[in-house]
């Protein structure tokens, strides 16, 4: 496994315990279909949330949540369309979340995490 593979794994952890702490409960993750891959799917209360987890080691492309544009947004709301079909389930509310992951140069992680962003 490559260096990128391994630092993205890292942060999908982090981001799935982040969300556990914060009270959601974690359903699953990287769950694929014909249409791309959710990375975390959870629940906060009966809310169904779809979660894109981007992690960097810096900034000097963009932080982790500039990388969440608009077309990926509408993405993520096709593929949480595609998993609620795929699971025979219904929720009265579906949100579409973000966390960035952060790697400073000293090996500590920072956690940014956005609700709705699609």
């Amino acid at each position: 496994m490559n260096a990128k593979d391994l630092l993205g794994q890292q942060g999908e952890q982090l981001a799935a315990d982040f969300l556990t702490e914060a009270g959601l409960e974690v359903l699953g993750s990287n769950w694929r279909c014909k249409l791309g891959e959710i990375d975390i799917i959870a629940l906060d209360g009966q809310t169904l949330v779809i979660c894109e987890v981007k992690t960097r080691s810096g900034v000097r492309f963009g932080t982790p949540l500039e990388a969440i544009t608009r077309q990926k947004a509408a993405r993520l709301r096709r593929l949480a369309i595609a998993w609620v079909t795929a699971h025979g389930l219904f929720f009265e509310e579906i949100r579409i979340d973000a966390i960035g992951v952060l790697r400073a140069a000293t090996g500590e992680f920072s956690i940014e995490h956005v609700r709705g962003v699609g």
